[in-house]
């Protein structure tokens, strides 16, 4: 798939019951193969979706071929002072108005083709925060070797919930 051929369209608050579905069908498509784990399934995955787009600046981007969602992106500005990146850095950045990237998930057909970088820079092409914070499991080398490629750098480790992997955090200067 060219990137020319991806339609993208961008949602906000507004529209999460209406996209709570095609977010978590495509979750389960990436996480097949990880249906066993319960930090993986459908049911913990609702948690997340609705969590995170219960924030009023919640933005989400999801990807098209054709007819077909082919990923998604998702986060929101996090509140001052409740950063978890915060412990990771001393000193602190001077700007620290952040966005936390929740979500960037692209459905196994299509991973390998730039469609992951496609829906990244969609979701953050608009954002006026300082900084993007994000959390990847450590034992996935290679998608952590792709965020540092796009500029992020990893300040830390997080494990932030007792059934959960233990996640590099990495963040993104965008100013």
């Amino acid at each position: 798939m060219r990137r020319n051929e991806l339609t993208i369209s961008s949602h906000s608050h507004g529209d999460a019951a209406a996209l709570r579905t095609l977010l978590l069908d495509v979750h389960d498509d990436c996480y097949a193969d990880q249906m066993d784990d319960p930090f993986h399934t459908r049911d913990r995955f609702e948690w997340f979706v609705d969590h995170w787009s219960s924030n009023p600046g919640w933005a989400c981007v999801v990807g098209y071929d054709a007819a077909d969602p082919v990923g998604f992106a998702y986060g929101a500005p996090l509140a001052p002072e409740t950063e978890w990146w915060r412990g990771h850095l001393d000193p602190e950045p001077e700007q620290q108005a952040t966005f936390g990237l929740s979500e960037l998930m692209v459905r196994p057909k299509w991973r390998k083709t730039g469609v992951s970088r496609h829906l990244h820079d969609a979701l953050l092409k608009d954002r006026t925060e300082d900084l993007v914070v994000l959390s990847v499991d450590r034992e996935h080398e290679k998608v952590q070797a792709l965020y540092e490629s796009w500029g992020y750098e990893k300040v830390g480790e997080d494990k932030p919930f007792d059934d959960s992997p233990t996640f590099a955090v990495m963040l993104l200067r965008l100013r």
